[in-house]
């Protein structure tokens, strides 16, 4: 149930860290839907702060987040998942993800957003600030993903 009478409010945070190669593809996508954000659409890079980012999920009906995630899958495979998913242990999620979860828990709201997590397999994890080939292959799909996503949150 949305938490105001109008179109819902979306936010897509990226999460990870720029400086461990795959591990900053979530703000490497933000950076790339930043270039054509979607109307109406908060586009946040979070990186590893997710704290910092609590006014946004406080403010959001919906969130979309992206981050590396360490799943068995070939690299640059592309997930999309519930939080209750990696709550119950099904998915092997990143210390970002935990992170973002446990963030929940601090929000002041009555009716909590809506969230789905995009995790994309990373190849490496290293320092570098450059996405592995596979990864980078994957970004194109990934952002288009969310934006479907954000259409049909908004039922079109």
């Amino acid at each position: 149930m949305p938490q105001n009478s109008g179109p819902p409010r979306i936010l897509i945070a990226g999460l990870g860290n720029l400086l461990l190669m795959d591990d900053g593809v979530g703000v490497h996508a933000i950076q790339e839907l930043q270039k054509n954000p979607p109307p109406g659409v908060v586009v946040a890079e979070v990186g590893t702060a997710v704290l910092n980012a609590l006014h946004l999920l406080e403010w959001a009906d919906k969130v979309l987040a992206i981050d590396a995630m360490e799943a068995g899958g070939a690299p640059g495979t592309v997930y999309a998942f519930g939080t209750k998913d990696v709550a119950q242990g099904g998915i092997k999620a990143s210390l970002h993800e935990l992170n973002f979860l446990a963030v929940l828990d601090f929000l002041k709201v009555k009716v909590k957003p809506e969230i789905l997590i995009f995790g994309v397999e990373p190849a490496r994890i290293d320092y570098g600030l450059e996405l592995t080939p596979a990864v980078a292959e994957a970004l194109p799909e990934l952002t288009a993903a969310a934006r479907e996503q954000v259409r049909r949150w908004r039922g079109e």
